[in-house]
């Protein structure tokens, strides 16, 4: 079949190659190997857009959210993670106190000990 490209760029598709691919308002457009290659696309409206997010719940704080969330550089998100993978221990004033005064306390000397604070620190080798 063939159809005639106006002056104006425009090309009318005969009637009956729309009717076989369900009448489409749109095509995405690309060329290949010296072709004009027209497939059809279906373009979702903003209203079916709102309504399947309200449907499922979904207000515009939620999706703004979910944009700043997506945004952010992936050493915030790395960090986010890191803390929600901490667990949070629950103590009594004198547990926490007792639990500062041992880690406020000198290490013992150790074997162990000695030879890590002998070690090359991982970000200088």
């Amino acid at each position: 079949m063939l159809a005639k490209l106006t002056s104006k760029n425009q090309l009318t598709l005969p009637k009956s190659v729309v009717d076989s691919v369900s009448k489409p308002e749109y095509f995405d457009v690309q060329v290949r190997a010296g072709q004009i290659v027209l497939t059809p696309v279906r373009v979702q409206r903003g209203d079916a857009v709102r309504s399947k997010l309200a449907e499922l719940g979904i207000d515009d704080s939620d999706v703004a959210e979910a944009v700043s969330w997506a945004r952010k550089p992936e050493s915030t998100l790395a960090a986010e993670d890191a803390l929600h993978e901490q667990t949070v221990i629950y103590a009594s004033q004198e547990a926490y106190a007792e639990f500062l005064a041992i880690l406020e306390r000198p290490a013992a000397p150790s074997v162990r000990l000695q030879k890590t604070m002998r070690a090359t620190a991982p970000w200088r080798s």
